[in-house]
């Protein structure tokens, strides 16, 4: 199984906060997947992911959270955008610290 792309950021120094450490508990890692044609390449969300999504700032019909986007073949060359704020602090400028 492949990694997460909420995984995948922090590895990389990527402001994707992930406040549950990717236990599908918060909304923190939402992102948006920005091209329809991946997007539908992607497992459907599960009724917990589509609670959390609820709660995201910026919802969007393509918006999926990074801890449930798993990195696969058919995926490469995927193009994902942070939402500008979570519910939790503003993308701009501060630095999150994985737990």
């Amino acid at each position: 199984m492949g990694m997460s792309m909420l995984e995948a950021a922090h590895e990389n120094g990527i402001d994707l906060e992930g406040a549950c450490e990717g236990s599908l508990a918060c909304s923190t890692c939402h992102l948006i997947v920005m091209d329809v044609d991946y997007y539908n390449k992607l497992d459907d969300p599960t009724d917990e992911e589509n609670d959390m999504l609820d709660l995201a700032f910026g919802l969007t019909e393509t918006s999926r959270l990074g801890c449930q986007v798993v990195a696969a073949p058919e995926l490469d060359g995927i193009r994902v955008a942070l939402p500008p704020a979570t519910r939790n602090f503003a993308v701009d400028g501060y630095k999150p610290k994985p737990h």
